[in-house]
């Protein structure tokens, strides 16, 4: 069995990855058929589903590690402001770099 302290990181890891594949991704749903324009909306449903799976693996991380800790409305804000900051790469590549277009210059 893995330490608590290696548990944590592994699931930070996890967090990281799953909070940037709606924006590498274009299926739908991450298995479904490939999009042609995956819109935000798509990816705002993907990030809110892979951060209550990514939250439901640390509840059951947490559980393994020991006791689980009830935990109220703050604990969630607070993991999805935490998942949220953590898709910023993956939004940035997607909205900002990899969607400019060239600059025509005027000769």
């Amino acid at each position: 069995m893995l330490g608590a302290s290696v548990s944590v990181w592994m699931l930070l890891a996890i967090g990281v990855v799953a909070a940037n594949l709606p924006f590498f991704n274009e299926r739908a749903l991450l298995l479904g058929p490939r999009l042609v324009d995956k819109g935000p909306g798509w990816r705002l449903i993907e990030l809110l589903l892979l951060a209550s799976l990514t939250v439901a693996l640390g509840m059951l991380v947490e559980s393994r590690i020991g006791q689980r800790h009830p935990q109220s409305w703050p604990f969630y804000v607070a993991a999805l402001c935490l998942f949220i900051t953590f898709a910023f790469p993956g939004f940035v590549w997607r909205h900002l770099r990899h969607a400019r277009s060239p600059v025509a210059h005027a000769g």
